[in-house]
């Protein structure tokens, strides 16, 4: 991810337990924040830069970030296993699926500690919010939908059915759109946050898993 305020690219790095900072315009490791943990596999950064936050699969745990210090703030207890992570619109939530429960774990970021967990249909795996900041996209693989979880009262609001295998969630700029990756038939689902209907399906290849958006 590319930090919002200094520009730097971080890069988690699970062999070293770290997330490594890249100068773009240079291509060279100007840095490296430790995460504590093995396997710190996602990251999600605040909107202010300062703050990081890793999904370290296997111990099951978040480490907190502090980026413009480069160090480690807190681990997190989640479960055996999670994966995944995404912020609230305001940064005051972070999010992860439990992969040993049908479940959300929600963090409360001033705290650094879990808040709540909220039931999914099955394991959940990729967040992201809307941009209205009113509720979190949820793939849940072995359900092939996606959870709509209201945050104004913490439950699923409803699910969409999507092509098989659904994994990664990203919401265009506009709002107006959430695209999903659906990794067993190769397609990435567009879903009209209007009425939560999928209006097309885009080719992808085989394995479409991750997702992000570019543009100026």
């Amino acid at each position: 991810m590319f930090g919002p305020k200094d520009g730097l690219l971080y890069v988690t790095t699970e062999l070293d337990e770290s997330v490594t900072v890249i100068d773009p315009k240079t291509l060279t490791i100007v840095g490296r924040v430790p995460t504590g943990q093995p396997e710190s596999h996602m990251l999600a950064i605040t909107r202010d830069g300062r703050r990081g936050y890793t999904a370290n699969v296997g111990p099951g745990t978040v480490s907190v970030l502090d980026l413009e210090k480069r160090s480690t703030l807190a681990v997190i207890p989640i479960s055996k296993q999670t994966q995944r992570i995404s912020l609230s619109m305001d940064d005051k939530w972070v999010f992860t699926a439990d992969q040993t429960a049908p479940s959300l774990v929600v963090i409360d970021a001033a705290q650094n500690a879990v808040a709540r967990r909220v039931e999914l249909p099955s394991t959940g795996y990729g967040t992201a919010p809307t941009r209205d900041g009113k509720f979190l996209l949820v793939a849940v693989p072995k359900a092939n939908v996606v959870a709509v979880v209201d945050l104004a009262t913490w439950t699923v609001a409803r699910t969409v059915p999507v092509p098989p295998s659904p994994q990664e969630v990203i919401v265009r700029p506009d709002g107006q759109v959430a695209y999903v990756s659906c990794d067993v038939p190769g397609k990435v689902a567009a879903i009209r946050t209007s009425d939560w209907t999928v209006s097309a399906t885009i080719d992808a290849g085989k394995l479409a898993d991750g997702l992000a958006w570019a543009g100026r």
